[in-house]
């Protein structure tokens, strides 16, 4: 029997009434879901909706059933909250769980018939859906206590998870077998936000307790009878393939059960990781490199400069922009260049399948489930419903986990097929292994230019990007038009200052470099183009860079109001003097950028002192609609804004000769404690739909912190990281 099991329906049916009956609901679409027993305590059979989010057990708990991956973004609690408020439930008697694989039931509205977490979407894409279940169970088991008590429902209240009428009342869990058989509502009244108890308010995560006791289940925690290990030889190169293997001294390992050749390399499957790794590290692997990538990063910077000198696909156009270049004798122009990066989780990447030759049954922090599923079925020569997927929880992904290509899973798959015996086989990826084995945030170069008018506002603005397509190749690809990747280009085809003639162009090269999303995507290198350009244009103009902002965003007022917002509690006009006395120079710098709907703004104050540079704070304003929980949009907003600090600080990939250089976290800097700021969120109250917090922050720190350097020293910086100031 395996240790781990997410209970679906079947599982419920069998065990949870067991337990105790009552209901379980799925409200996207309506379908009359009624959960009940019949005498002998025997499950009814029942229309149970195909999406349910919610079920309510007669021991008085609401499990709320969370389609979204919660890898420490606050998903689970987030989605929980919107149920809660809705039905009224006390939060102490809400739990959650990560739904299976279904797009069918729990398919993200804004991506169509697809099932994933990403895109800062979690929220945003479920807030009506549900408010909906919420208020459609609450409506059921307020009409069961009507019914019961003989009086009308409409005077009935249901107050922290409790249903009452005078001096009679029942709990949600008292009164959800009769609630599971009444009609589920075909209108439903949803709250005024004026009546929010916990949307708004900071209330305690759901996923805390357990990742502090130790009892969260992430993927390595997976333990199944007779279940190995993997460790994968990947190519030295990308593009490199095995020529001869040579596994004696790996089999002679102690606990090494076999060697595999896949695909991807070669894997060695024993009964844990160290002798797995062990037995890696004993192969001995002739590689044919002869069609191997061999190419070093400023290789390609050099090829994609070249490439910046011709004109490509178009973007953005308003106005006549080229045409104004040429006439123009002012021209602003200027070069970015920004490395590979990788996702650095601290979890490894890892994925447990147990394939059984008719189905299969994966374990796995699971960001893109449809996807994956398909891409396994296709492999293990299945239909879809045939490979189940447990969703566990995530330490990190950054877009890792959502591989358009599903490449760990698959190297899992290729493995659990491979096996003698049908039994489960867990996958581990050593951080070396996932720092050195690809997938990206691709290296891009910008090139852009201005031409400013009379006043000092530009009236020209010409951004040239050249970097690889991450959609090109993918099932996604239908979403390039024209030559254009809307993720390469985002963030620069969409910015919003108010200049009358602009061009947007892209070149999207191939290389055999794996490439995918990286935290925030596009918007992680066209925000620190535009915002440090603007910057300049400012200092060139002799303007105020906020007023100079302000000034192009007459019709953009979210943008305006957190660029506002987060100059006023910055003291923004008392802008510290620029050389101290004592050594060290002080600045500041500002920055605002839309990302997933949600508008965020940064002032940043630095010191550089010896050729380096600290952050010592940083004021954030945020506009994401409708705040659920303020206390984990403080949290994203701080996360986002170090892991996005990390970015200009040291984080960077290079190939030399076509070989990965970094390693691990002592050659791939990522943000270290005592180099996190002192920061202050401030959180823009809005009647809008909640939009997206998890991605939002990062793309805006490396900006405002460069402009805050250049206010400094009053040198500009176009390359990232920043090796010296």
């Amino acid at each position: 029997m395996h240790a781990i099991r997410t209970i679906d329906r079947r599982d419920f049916l069998k065990l949870g009434l067991a337990a105790g009956a009552g209901l379980t609901l799925g409200f996207a679409v309506p379908e009359g879901a009624v959960s009940t027993v019949q005498a002998d305590g025997s499950p009814v059979p029942m229309p149970f909706s195909p999406n349910a989010f919610l079920r309510i057990r007669t021991d008085n708990t609401v499990t709320v059933i969370a389609k979204h991956l919660e890898m420490g973004q606050g998903s689970h609690t987030g989605l929980a909250t919107i149920i809660a408020e809705e039905l009224d439930a006390d939060w102490t008697q809400i739990k959650v769980e990560g739904a299976p694989a279904d797009n069918k039931r729990y398919n993200n509205l804004l991506w169509g018939n697809m099932q994933g977490t990403g895109g800062s979407t979690a929220i945003a894409n479920s807030w009506m859906q549900m408010r909906e279940a919420g208020a459609a169970a609450r409506a059921m088991l307020v009409n069961a206590a009507a019914e019961q008590w003989q009086v009308k429902a409409a005077d009935i209240k249901v107050v922290n998870g409790t249903v009452s009428h005078g001096e009679k009342s029942a709990s949600l869990g008292e009164l959800a077998e009769a609630a599971g058989k009444q009609q589920v509502p075909e209108k439903l009244k949803l709250k005024d936000p004026a009546q929010f108890q916990l949307i708004g308010k900071k209330i305690p995560r759901k996923d805390t307790s357990e990742k502090i006791n130790g009892t969260a289940i992430f993927t390595q925690d997976v333990q199944l009878p007779d279940m190995l290990t993997a460790v994968v030889a990947h190519p030295p190169m990308f593009g490199a393939t095995v020529k001869n293997v040579d596994d004696k001294a790996a089999r002679a390992v102690v606990g090494v059960q076999d060697v595999i050749q896949i695909p991807s390399g070669v894997a060695v499957v024993a009964k844990d990781f160290w002798a797995a790794k062990t037995g890696r590290d004993a192969l001995k692997i002739d590689w044919d490199e002869s069609k191997a990538f061999k190419q070093g990063s400023e290789n390609i910077f050099q090829q994609y400069a070249e490439l910046a000198d011709k004109p490509g696909a178009v973007a953005r156009k308003d106005g006549d922009a080229a045409a104004l270049l040429e006439k123009a004798d002012n021209v602003v122009e200027a070069e970015y260049r920004y490395p590979f990066l990788a996702h650095a989780a601290l979890e490894p990447l890892n994925c447990v399948i147990h394939y059984h030759g008719d189905s299969a049954e994966v374990w796995n922090g699971e960001q893109m489930q449809t996807g994956d599923q398909r891409a396994l079925a296709t492999l293990f020569g299945l239909k879809p419903d045939q490979v189940k997927i447990n969703m566990l929880y995530a330490g990190g992904s950054f877009g890792r986990r959502a591989n358009p290509k599903a490449d760990y899973l698959l190297e899992t798959a290729h493995i659990a097929k491979g096996l003698k015996k049908q039994v489960p086989v867990k996958l581990v990826w050593t951080r070396e292994d996932d720092m050195r084995g690809g997938w990206y945030r691709p290296l891009n170069l910008h090139r852009i230019r201005a031409v400013l008018d009379k006043d000092g506002m530009p009236k020209v603005w010409h951004h040239r990007l050249v970097g690889q397509s991450i959609m090109s190749g993918t099932p996604l690809a239908a979403a390039i038009q024209g030559g254009v990747d809307p993720t390469s280009v985002e963030g620069a085809n969409n910015q919003p200052y108010q200049i009358p003639n602009q061009l947007v162009e892209l070149h999207s090269p191939e290389l055999p470099v794996p490439i995918q999303w990286w935290r925030s995507v596009g918007s992680t290198h066209t925000a620190y183009t535009v915002e440090t350009f603007i910057d300049e244009l400012a200092a060139k103009a002799g303007k105020d860079p906020v007023e100079y902002r302000l000034a192009l965003l007459k019709e953009h007022p979210r943008h305006s109001a957190v660029l506002k917002l987060a100059a006023e509690k910055a003291g923004w006009g008392n802008v510290p003097a620029s050389s101290t006395g004592d050594g060290k120079q002080k600045g500041r710098g500002v920055a605002v950028h839309k990302s997933f709907k949600s508008y965020v703004a940064m002032v940043a104050d630095v010191t550089v002192e010896n050729g380096t540079f600290k952050v010592d704070k940083v004021v954030i304003a945020v506009d994401c609609g409708i705040a659920v929980n303020p206390d984990i949009i403080k949290a994203q907003m701080e996360g986002g804004m170090g892991f996005g600090l990390a970015m200009i600080s040291g984080s960077e990939i290079t190939l030399d000769k076509g070989r990965v250089q970094q390693s691990n976290f002592h050659d791939y800097q990522v943000l270290h404690l005592p180099d996190m700021p002192d920061v202050q969120v401030h959180i823009v109250p809005s009647p809008e739909a909640p939009t997206g917090v998890g991605e939002p922050a990062t793309p805006v720190i490396a900006p405002a912190v460069a402009n805050a350097l250049a206010a400094a020293t009053g040198k500009r910086h176009y390359n990232l990281p920043l090796h010296a100031v």
